[in-house]
């Protein structure tokens, strides 16, 4: 099984005073076996989240640690068109561009289990994982 790895998860697992530090830390762990993918979109976010939050050694971290197990996709210019054309169609609230981008990428690829912490992967038709 692929599972899509979100923001929400890199950040998390590396900030130590996140409540849910443990928790993502074990389901990294939990995973070690699978086949983990992201896309640069969501390797840019994180390291600028992380750089601003925690600092720039903590992105250090991310890009040449964290990373390094996880396969990254390239956004190409369909799928980058595909995601703004979702994304414009929302209205105010909703899913990021970012988001919006994961989900085509996700769907490209038949992906179905995304570890990610915040309900926009569930609320898009994905399982998200820690459940």
């Amino acid at each position: 099984m692929t599972v899509f790895v979100d923001t929400s998860a890199l950040y998390t697992a590396l900030d130590e005073e996140d409540e849910r530090h443990e928790r993502v830390a074990e389901t990294f762990r939990d995973l070690a076996d699978e086949a983990l993918l992201t896309h640069n979109y969501v390797v840019a976010e994180s390291a600028a989240l992380i750089e601003r939050r925690l600092g720039k050694e903590s992105a250090r971290q991310l890009i040449t640690h964290l990373t390094s197990p996880i396969e990254i996709v390239w956004i190409d210019e369909s799928i980058h068109n595909t995601a703004v054309s979702a994304y414009l169609a929302t209205g105010s609230r909703g899913p990021s561009l970012v988001d919006f981008t994961s989900f085509e990428v996700m769907r490209r690829r038949g992906i179905t289990h995304a570890f990610a912490l915040d309900r926009d992967f569930a609320d898009a038709g994905f399982e998200v994982v820690p459940g």
